[in-house]
């Protein structure tokens, strides 16, 4: 009889008031405001650490929401994803205070060189022994191409074929500048490192000039492991190619896994096994002792919900809270003199008020379950089973409780069903943690390993093939 698969599970996290639960952040006893505190920061650690989570999962920003409204004012008020202080800060301060915890953090291809983000993981890894994970975006908001000199933003599938470049230098950086062996420390010769055994990479693309070599010696990961979150065809065409762990969802089980399929052929098509790219989805749990405890948790975190943090959040570009509430979503539409093709996910033919309390409420999510320590369990076995889920970013309702009923009520259930390792049974890298034992390193079928030992650097890689569509998907 197989052993019963594992979960590997997440906290969701950013590094300001309201990431993703608009209006919670003043409920009592939430610690939402100390996000620049470092103090919060270690704390959560430990909590995770001993909680048994596998990791933490750092979401990011560069730009402010200001299309809903015509300006930043509502997410300002908010604290929508404002103000945010940068998550790579605070990973080593958190790795200090852990063994195992692991650590994935947000950094967007789009606007920065890659050479000093190359220089920064392999530092972090370095600094977290192996605990690194990189969420690969090329970053959406309008604001954030304005932060950074364009005046508009780089049409979507464009984004992922720079991002395909980008990663390409990283490769040659993290996996084939330097030789496992190059750092020899040796104090009788004098020798540092070996100079023979470290290369330039002289990267030369449409939009990239790099030299190298690079600065970091090899880390115990070199590539920290790779996630995505993505739904696009870009995306998904990207991630076959690129993608370890995958961020994605689904509104029924069958969406779900007809995206998770999608993926995987898509990694077929590069050469990569389908077993190569595993997938994890946002999931809400709200657990009580008793089913009613976790109902009425709920009830809280419902009616507290902001509509104007949810509206602000989706970057909606008209507000229909300035309409009457008995006239449908076309007619207000119409109104505002705005293409309903651009609306796409609205129901044009429900009327205003429904459709705001059908986005405050939240759609009928397959990841959200309300219960008991048995009902959650129950769940999430036939997210595993059934879904073919392998793990979750827990959404957070309120700081520290969320994760903290998890630890207490949910992980000893889970404990018992073998579905989540024994405390302090599961280490090594987060590589490790994913695939297994003995699997730092990227499998020399990912496309990065082509420039171990120095390889293939002057050889170049066949573009990845998009459409080169401007998609309103990340």
């Amino acid at each position: 009889m197989s052993e019963p698969k594992q979960l590997f599970v997440n906290l969701f996290e950013m590094a300001c008031v309201s990431h993703i639960t608009h209006g919670l952040w003043p409920l009592p006893g939430n610690n939402r405001e100390r996000f620049a505190d470092l103090g919060y920061w270690l704390e959560l650690a430990q909590l995770l650490e001993h909680g048994g989570f596998d990791g933490i999962f750092l979401a990011d920003v560069i730009g402010a929401y200001d299309v809903f409204r015509g300006g930043p004012e509502t997410a300002l008020r908010e604290g929508l994803q404002s103000p945010n202080i940068d998550p790579l800060l605070v990973i080593p301060a958190m790795a200090a205070v852990t063994e195992r915890l692991g650590f994935g953090v947000t950094f967007s291809t789009t606007y920065e060189p890659p050479f000093a983000f190359a220089r920064r993981m392999s530092t972090l890894d370095h600094l977290t022994k192996g605990r690194i994970g990189w969420n690969i975006v090329t970053s959406y908001l309008p604001n954030a191409a304005r932060n950074f000199g364009l005046d508009n933003e780089i049409p979507h599938d464009q984004r992922y074929r720079y991002a395909d470049e980008y990663l390409d230098v990283l490769y040659k950086l993290w996996e084939g500048s330097w030789d496992d062996d190059a750092l020899v420390a040796d104090r009788a010769a004098g020798v540092f490192t070996d100079p023979s055994k470290v290369r330039y990479i002289d990267h030369v693309g449409e939009r990239f000039r790099v030299a190298g070599p690079h600065i970091v010696h090899p880390s115990r990961q070199r590539t920290p492991v790779l996630f995505q979150a993505t739904g696009s065809p870009a995306g998904i065409e990207f991630a076959g190619r690129h993608a370890e762990v995958v961020f994605t969802g689904g509104r029924t089980s069958e969406e779900f896994r007809r995206n998770a399929d999608g993926m995987r052929d898509a990694a077929e098509r590069h050469h990569r096994r389908r077993d190569d790219v595993k997938f994890i989805a946002m999931a809400g749990v709200i657990v009580g002792r008793t089913q009613e405890e976790a109902e009425d948790k709920w009830r809280v975190y419902q009616q507290h919900a902001s509509l104007d943090g949810i509206l602000a959040h989706s970057s909606l570009p008209v507000d229909l809270t300035a309409f009457p509430r008995d006239i449908t979503v076309r007619e207000a539409l119409a109104r505002a003199e705005f293409p309903a093709s651009k609306v796409p996910f609205l129901p044009l033919d429900a009327t205003v008020g429904q459709a705001l309390d059908f986005i405050k409420q939240g759609r009928d999510e397959r990841f959200l379950v309300v219960g008991d320590p048995k009902t959650v369990a129950d769940a999430i076995e036939r997210w595993l089973d059934e879904d073919g889920l392998d793990g979750i970013n827990l959404r957070q309702y309120h700081s520290f409780d969320t994760a903290r009923d998890f630890a207490e009520l949910v992980v000893p259930e889970l404990r018992r069903r073998g579905r989540l390792p024994a405390e302090g049974e599961r280490s090594g890298t987060l590589r490790e943690r994913l695939f297994g034992e003995g699997q730092a390193r990227l499998p020399e079928r990912h496309i990065a390993t082509r420039y171990r030992g120095g390889a293939n650097l002057d050889t170049p890689v066949e573009p990845l093939r998009l459409t080169f569509e401007h998609a309103a998907s990340f």
